[in-house]
């Protein structure tokens, strides 16, 4: 019985076969069909195989648990496992297919062309979940990162209506967060166009310039120190800028998604446990939260290279039978966010990995253009 982890040349040439094959069909491989693409090698262990020996060789990959056989006919399907090795088999080896430098010329300008007068991380991250779905047949994803050394540039407060306010609040780095504050909890009061105008304007001047995480902890020692009508107006600053950035960020991280028609196309949604199944996906990637901690539990921002993920359901079950391919971007050394695509086990791995290793480098590129 052939072991996975011992495989003949040949049998791995036939698996990157049956892979590359049902990739681009959905259908299930035939040895005739395979003995016909390897024909065409002009050198190599492959070339020149009848179909009865590629059908022999089969038999030894359905035994190791790499290919399986879906309902009666003669053809199989790639297994969870063999997509991992094909993957493993794209990065490593003398000539690695997985690198952002072979990414297609034409690809490439695409991107380029995608980015031009795209200003800013958060307006980066936005387009970048547009491009990954174009490229790709799954959902882009682009998830702005919490630093830690964030400096405030500026913050606003808008009155919506009774007990509801805009706030926004842009950092040095150009990350632009806004939420709709409800002022509805224990303790909050209601407050007035001039109290959110004082409010924002106290911030505005006393701390720019400041990391985010700073300010929390100096108004509520201001607080304490202040015994007059001051700490009424620190109170007030205090009520909103908990609200608008709270201590713990990464549940209101800015999140963009885009795509989800390509997942919907891809998925069987004959039976209605597929429509199901389908629906739940589509409740988790509404969850932004949920993808925030799916990218936390895979991502690590130290990585220098792209992670592609099969796992997912051990994170969200509701993600079974899905694929991540993602990394963190980078500007001058700093990691801006997660940049990735989610889609099903069936795509272009080689395209799609170059692809978001490609963009991942754009904040970089974008910040110290080659000249």
């Amino acid at each position: 019985m052939a072991n996975a982890d011992r495989m003949t040349t040949r049998q791995r040439a036939i698996l990157t076969s049956i892979i590359e094959s049902y990739i681009d069909t959905g259908e299930p491989v035939g040895s005739a069909k395979v003995a016909e693409s390897m024909g065409r090698v002009q050198k190599g262990d492959g070339a020149g195989m009848s179909s009865a020996t590629v059908r022999n060789e089969m038999v030894e990959l359905a035994e190791a648990g790499l290919l399986e056989q879906p309902h009666t006919s003669a053809g199989r399907i790639p297994t969870a496992r063999a997509f991992r090795m094909y993957v493993e088999g794209l990065s490593g080896g003398a000539n690695p297919r997985v690198d952002a430098t072979r990414l297609s010329v034409q690809s490439r300008q695409q991107i380029d062309l995608s980015f031009v007068g795209v200003a800013g991380t958060q307006a980066l991250l936005q387009r970048t979940s547009h491009v990954l779905a174009t490229l790709s047949s799954g959902v882009g994803v682009a998830i702005a990162a919490v630093a830690d050394g964030d400096l405030l540039e500026h913050v606003h407060f808008s009155r919506l209506a009774t007990r509801r306010v805009l706030a926004v609040v842009v950092t040095k780095s150009g990350l632009v967060r806004d939420r709709v504050l409800a002022l509805d909890g224990i303790g909050d009061k209601d407050l007035s166009t001039l109290e959110l105008e004082t409010a924002a304007n106290f911030l505005n001047e006393n701390f720019r310039g400041w990391s985010v995480e700073r300010v929390r902890a100096e108004v509520a020692r201001m607080i304490d120190r202040e015994r007059s009508e001051y700490q009424v107006l620190l109170g007030s600053v205090q009520q909103l800028w908990v609200k608008a950035v709270p201590d713990s960020d990464s549940a209101n991280r800015t999140v963009y998604v885009e795509g989800v028609a390509n997942l919907v196309g891809s998925q069987g949604v004959g039976s209605v446990e597929d429509r199901e199944r389908l629906r739940d996906v589509l409740a988790a990637l509404e969850a932004k939260q949920r993808l925030v901690e799916l990218l936390n539990a895979y991502i690590d921002a130290r990585q220098e290279s792209v992670r592609v993920v099969f796992d997912l359901e051990e994170q969200v079950p509701e993600m079974a039978g899905l694929v991540l391919i993602a990394a963190p971007a980078r500007m001058a050394g700093e990691s801006r966010g997660t940049v990735g695509v989610i889609g099903p086990k069936r795509m272009h791995y080689e395209n799609t990995m170059n692809a978001v290793g490609y963009i991942a480098n754009v904040f970089d590129r974008m910040l110290h253009p080659v000249e």
